[in-house]
């Protein structure tokens, strides 16, 4: 018989080692080694010469007779909003990925969902962080007991695996992938091996059996999924939860989706009965609002759906050789580059200077129509004066210092309008009587940044 051997190959180059190292010597990459067996015999034909042989002609059928999974059989989460993220609602089949900053709320929006779908439907809450007294206590807070949600304890992916293809659940959680173990494996839960073929195990089960299945994945300090890469890829849906653990509003978005968009965004608020949607958040966003030197009021979208948000700036001397510049809810690269445009551009000198910006209601902005909100926030602060309490603001800065186009202004105009504010600075090439348009930073600064 031929002798078996136990081998490490990298996932990214598939390079083989006899012994595990934390680095591929080959490629660079860290952690990307996992565990096979390989049979060492002298009359064995390689690997690609034994799969040629065994492999089978397909079975296959025209595109015409494959079956859909009936989109009427979707499974509403009880929240609209995440209902338009997912594309219509849960899907039957569908595995989904859940990832936040610890404390958050995925697991009080995981129990949340499953109070809805356990008034119709079997669910299945497997939990392998935390105790069934801990579960209990959430349940009871927010009324999810219900005789259709069942809860399990386990940290074994076969077991997971298993119950999922008997197919007496519509819908299982899995609270995290990270703390599972598949039997075959001998390492510790949260490695590439084991978080990749518990995937793969779950997933397969998932599709096999018509169960929705949504996984819990825990990130990194940097705020990106933790684990190998590809668990992305073989999921359906990758939702991110983002947003300030402490409070402010937290958002939902789809960073990968299947079934639907990937530009739709759902805003929650936490409170004791839990996830709440928030109906007005520009309402909500500007309720707190004063108008003073350095506070802009930028029409921005999250997803497809319009918001108006305060931008906040303050600009003091260096106490210091090198300036400080800080941002909370706003890419900080894409600071230091409209600082420099600023100082470029525009007679104003910032190199003595530390900048804070600060984006008020715990959002983060992922909308290039910040710019000229923020240029104007800083411009305000440096300046001593204030902008117009009528005016909203939304452009994106060049490095010319022009200001371009943004997406959809139609929505941002509408939903200033909606709470009466009277005009708004926006790029030359938006039509409408309510926009005073600009066309570059120096002519706006100077023109609109009044005492």
């Amino acid at each position: 018989m031929a002798k078996s051997h136990m081998l490490f190959s990298c996932q990214q180059c598939g390079a083989t080692y006899k012994n595990w190292t934390g680095r591929c010597n080959k490629c660079g990459a860290w952690s990307s080694l996992i565990q096979q067996f390989d049979d060492d015999s002298r009359e064995e034909k390689s690997a690609v010469g034994r799969s040629q042989i065994s492999g089978r002609e397909l079975n296959f059928v025209s595109i015409k007779d494959l079956s859909t999974s009936d989109e009427k059989n979707r499974l509403s989460t009880g929240f609209d909003d995440l209902n338009i993220v997912l594309g219509g609602g849960i899907l039957p089949g569908s595995v989904m990925l859940l990832a936040g900053q610890p404390g958050i709320g995925k697991s009080t929006i995981l129990m949340q969902i499953c109070a809805e779908v356990a008034k119709t439907k079997n669910v299945l809450y497997v939990s392998g962080e935390e105790s069934a007294g801990q579960v209990k206590l959430r349940a009871i807070r927010l009324g999810a007991e219900s005789d259709n949600l069942k809860f399990a304890s386990s940290t074994s992916a076969n077991d997971i695996a298993k119950t999922i293809e008997t197919g007496g659940f519509d819908l299982v959680i899995v609270d995290s992938i990270q703390t599972l173990t598949i039997a075959e494996i001998a390492s510790a839960p949260g490695g590439i091996s084991q978080v990749t073929n518990c995937g793969n195990l779950i997933i397969r089960a998932a599709k096999i059996s018509e169960t929705a299945v949504i996984i819990v994945g825990h990130v990194t300090k940097e705020g990106t999924l933790a684990g190998p890469k590809i668990l992305e890829h073989l999921v359906d849906v990758v939702l991110n939860f983002e947003g300030d653990r402490y409070g402010g509003f937290k958002i939902i978005r789809a960073i990968k989706n299947r079934f639907g968009s990937t530009t739709e965004a759902a805003i929650f608020e936490m409170n004791q009965q839990g996830l709440t949607e928030v109906e007005n958040p520009s309402a909500a966003l500007l309720a707190e609002r004063q108008n003073t030197d350095g506070s802009i009021i930028l029409a921005t979208l999250e997803g497809t759906r319009p918001i108006l948000v305060e931008i906040q700036a303050l600009v003091t001397p260096t106490n210091f050789g090198y300036p400080k510049r800080t941002a909370s809810g706003f890419d900080l690269n894409r600071l230091n580059l409209l600082i420099a445009v600023i100082e470029r551009r525009t007679k104003l000198k910032l190199n003595d200077k530390d900048v804070f910006i600060n984006v008020v209601g715990g959002l983060r902005l992922q909308d290039s129509a910040a710019d000229l909100a923020i240029c104007l926030a800083i411009a305000s602060a440096v300046a001593g004066r204030k902008l117009s309490e009528d005016f909203v603001v939304f452009g994106e800065v060049g490095l010319g210092g022009e200001v371009r186009s943004a997406f959809r202004p139609d929505q941002r105009i509408s939903e200033a309008k909606k709470l009466g504010f009277a005009h708004a600075i926006a790029p030359s090439t938006v039509k409408d009587k309510f926009v005073i348009p600009v066309k570059d930073l120096r002519t706006t600064l100077i023109e609109y940044v009044n005492e």
